[in-house]
């Protein structure tokens, strides 16, 4: 893919999208203040933002005074990746709300969390842990969803995953285990390619195997990132969700796959670690854009209304 596929960088496309509408079907990126003049000062214009929630947990200070300032030009999405809801003894009732805080200062158009667990007792653990795909996990972790959503006073998302074990103890696939929640839960979708391709990979099944399979109807936004390679005790390929730098080739191709069926969606770039100036990111929009842009938009079909 090149660069040279991508719309102008003088393109200014609106962002007024009323709030309740959600996220606008564009490009993404993960905020970073050190990129806010960059992004404030660029003709490019970024369709939203996505921060992590436990990043504005405290009650002030210039981490706030920089989002307050941003959240006036872009829509938000706000993605949590400490609720745990995929944790055997309940979700933390204090973190829980704090995030309710966070969600009300901003008023985002979207809310997001990860099908993880990483807490244990009282010790938070710094990863995103899976979980088995089984009818207690399944009841467990829809009975969280509905404790978030009943705090918040919206609908959430939930992302897939990325694995690197799984479970003998599981007696369903990943993909109807993340249907029948949101079937249930009446929560929505985060789908994140960077993830399939790193699961697929990791445990020797088709990427496109897994979306054929994925409830395509319920995801609402779609998430895209970079991976680290590396070789496991038995020599094989395996991949690291490291979201420090830019999207595979491979996960390109799947997305440009999902688009066509699914049309236009809200498409986030992550970039966490070893995080580059405004330009690089800027880059792997753009290159989102044009993908968007090549798709027109669903009328019907397989989403629902959300």
């Amino acid at each position: 893919m090149s660069a040279a596929d991508a719309p102008k960088a003088t393109m200014r496309v609106s962002n007024q999208t009323p709030r309740d509408l959600g996220l606008p079907p564009r490009a993404g990126a993960g905020f970073k203040p050190q990129h806010a003049d960059a992004i404030l000062a660029d003709d490019f214009r970024i369709g939203f933002l996505e921060v992590h929630a436990e990043n504005y947990m405290g009650a002030g200070g210039q981490p706030h005074r920089i989002l307050t300032r941003m959240r006036k030009d872009f829509p938000l999405s706000i993605h949590g990746v400490g609720l745990s809801i995929g944790s055997p003894t309940g979700l933390d009732p204090a973190h829980l709300a704090r995030l309710k805080a966070v969600v009300d200062r901003y008023q985002p158009e979207q809310v997001s969390e990860h099908l993880a667990w990483s807490t244990h007792d009282s010790h938070f653990l710094n990863d995103l842990l899976p979980v088995p795909y089984d009818e207690a996990t399944l009841s467990r972790v829809c009975a969280h969803i509905d404790e978030v959503q009943d705090t918040l006073g919206r609908k959430i998302l939930l992302e897939n995953p990325s694995t690197y074990l799984g479970f003998e103890a599981s007696t369903m696939s990943e993909t109807d285990f993340i249907r029948e929640i949101a079937r249930r839960t009446g929560c929505g979708l985060l789908l994140d390619i960077n993830n399939v391709h790193v699961s697929a990979t990791n445990h020797g099944y088709g990427a496109r195997d897994y979306l054929a399979n994925f409830p395509l109807e319920f995801v609402e936004e779609i998430h895209l990132a970079g991976h680290a390679e590396d070789i496991d005790d038995a020599g094989l390929p395996l991949l690291i969700d490291s979201h420090d730098r830019p999207v595979d080739d491979l996960v390109w191709d799947l997305y440009v796959h999902i688009i066509g069926q699914l049309g236009p969606l809200p498409t986030l770039i992550e970039w966490d670690n070893d995080v580059p100036d405004w330009p690089v990111l800027k880059r792997e929009a753009m290159l989102t854009e044009a993908i968007l842009h090549r798709h027109p938009a669903m009328r019907g079909g397989l989403r629902h209304a959300s």
